[in-house]
């Protein structure tokens, strides 16, 4: 396995940062290792929902997960506003840094992820594509 380890700053939005980070160094099978930091407006999209809801205030980044591959991203994000309640969902573009974001991703030799139509669910869904 491979790591890397990067510091978002203010301003920038997480995920575009992570789906800029991932083609330039032509990631095609990461994963979220840690991830802590704050944002300033979060954008999520809860479960079963069509659109992201955009909140405006200062959270706690609780936990980034998910894959990362030049094919698609796929990662669900939980934070905590000022009084700890906690909300979590689809990591969304708009998710602007507060004073930063941790994030250390690993990347897998042996595979590459890739997005695919899935029949059953109507979604790009992961496919593992062993590395010969």
């Amino acid at each position: 396995m491979k790591t890397f380890a990067l510091r978002l700053k203010p301003e920038q939005d997480l995920r575009q940062a992570l789906e800029t980070f991932t083609q330039e160094k032509d990631i095609k099978a990461g994963f979220i290792l840690t991830a802590i930091g704050s944002l300033k407006q979060a954008s999520v999209r809860f479960a079963n929902q069509n659109k992201a809801t955009v909140l405006q205030d200062k959270f706690e980044i609780l936990s980034l997960n998910g894959t990362l591959s030049k094919s698609g991203i796929h990662l669900h994000i939980a934070i905590a506003d000022c009084q700890g309640k906690t909300l979590g969902g689809h990591l969304e573009t708009g998710c602007i840094i507060y004073t930063t974001a941790e994030i250390v991703i690993g990347v897998s030799k042996d595979f590459a992820f890739t997005r695919t139509i899935d029949t059953q669910t109507g979604y790009k869904e992961l496919e593992v594509l062993p590395i010969q």
